[in-house]
């Protein structure tokens, strides 16, 4: 039998591609990837238009587990199958268990996660359940969840894959090479939502590091704008939030692991972390979907959402370049998706009922 055929010009995934980057990866760590990385940026001409200025969206969604999870997670599990561990666990308010349990089935380890109890929308769940973890839902909040995680790891000898990981955080610095590499440059203004903070604390790492690497170069560094939901937003008010509230679960996060990162991006980059309004989620969310054809979960618009709330206070930059972290897919919760929009009424399987229906 003949062997198959070797694929040419695949993108190879994220520690092929930038291994020599990615500090505290053991050398002899295995290529754990989906491919995942390489993830479009997508121009959004009707937001840039609206606020005067070029827009432009890194859709993280269409990573293999439809989140920007997978950047970190597959460094994560290489490092933990290159120290011999045969499980991995993590807390999640769905997006990490969807990526924990895929890449655990990946590398042919055990995964076990642990949710907040009915918080977790049901697309992540089925991801999480499908790649086969232990899925333990608890009676608390995803902070609590997480020092059980933390408290587990530490008692059994598990590798925690959280984004308090550092190889976390390194396989997620990498969208911003992927921007500079994109855009010949890094963008006047980097906005993404903040949960747990650790995007916006690796994204800012990648930017410091790129620019390092190119001497200097002829272009600054961004301003990092985070946006957190306003019944979720420890770091805008500067205390705990003990009961977090939003549509948004992927940032319903009271406590976040990764405070300080998210404070050192904001204030080295001279950039801001505001509070957005569930409203003003959805309303980000519907156009996006509606007027650029971009389907993104909740939570990924709450970026957008501060991005149009900035612009009509005035506070954007004219002719500024924005990028806008997209973290999830729509797919990733279709019921908020649904609870948007009126189903349509079936008609007669007839002709002049469908004309009429479209107002032909």
């Amino acid at each position: 039998m003949s062997s198959a055929p070797r694929v040419l010009n695949q993108w190879p995934g994220v520690i092929a591609e930038f291994r020599p980057f990615l500090a505290g990866l053991s050398e002899n760590a295995a290529n754990v990837t989906l491919q995942e990385g390489n993830t479009p940026l997508i121009a959004l001409p009707r937001v840039g238009e609206a606020i005067g200025a070029s827009v432009y969206a890194k859709f993280e969604g269409l990573n293999p587990t439809g989140s920007f999870k997978d950047r970190g997670m597959c460094v994560a599990v290489a490092q933990a199958l290159a120290q011999g561990s045969q499980a991995v666990v993590c807390a999640s308010t769905g997006n990490t268990a969807a990526s924990a349990a895929a890449y655990a089935a990946r590398a042919g380890v055990r995964c076990g996660v642990i949710l907040p109890e009915g918080q977790v929308a049901l697309g992540k769940l089925s991801q999480a359940l499908i790649h086969g973890a232990t899925v333990i839902p608890v009676r608390a909040n995803f902070d609590v969840a997480l020092l059980l995680a933390r408290q587990l790891a530490d008692q059994a000898g598990l590798v925690l894959v959280n984004s308090v990981n550092p190889l976390r955080i390194q396989g997620q610095k990498t969208v911003a090479f992927e921007v500079v590499s994109a855009l010949g440059r890094a963008p006047d203004i980097h906005c993404l939502p903040v949960g747990n903070a650790g995007n916006i604390t690796a994204a800012w790492l990648g930017y410091r590091e790129m620019r390092a690497r190119s001497g200097g170069g002829s272009w600054a560094l961004p301003q990092m704008w985070g946006a957190q939901a306003a019944g979720a937003a420890p770091i805008v008010t500067g205390h705990v939030v003990d009961a977090p509230e939003t549509i948004a679960s992927a940032i319903r996060i009271g406590n976040p692991a990764s405070w300080a990162g998210a404070v050192s991006a904001r204030d080295e980059s001279g950039g801001t972390i505001e509070a957005v309004t569930d409203d003003e989620i959805l309303s980000a969310y519907r156009y996006l979907a509606a007027e650029e054809g971009v389907f993104c979960e909740p939570a990924s618009a709450a970026g957008v959402a501060l991005l149009m709330k900035k612009a009509h206070l005035g506070e954007v930059p004219a002719d500024c370049t924005v990028v806008v972290t997209l973290t999830g897919h729509g797919l990733k919760d279709p019921d908020r998706a649904i609870a948007q929009v009126e189903l349509p009424s079936p008609v007669d399987p007839s002709l002049d009922a469908v004309a009429a229906r479209l107002g032909l």
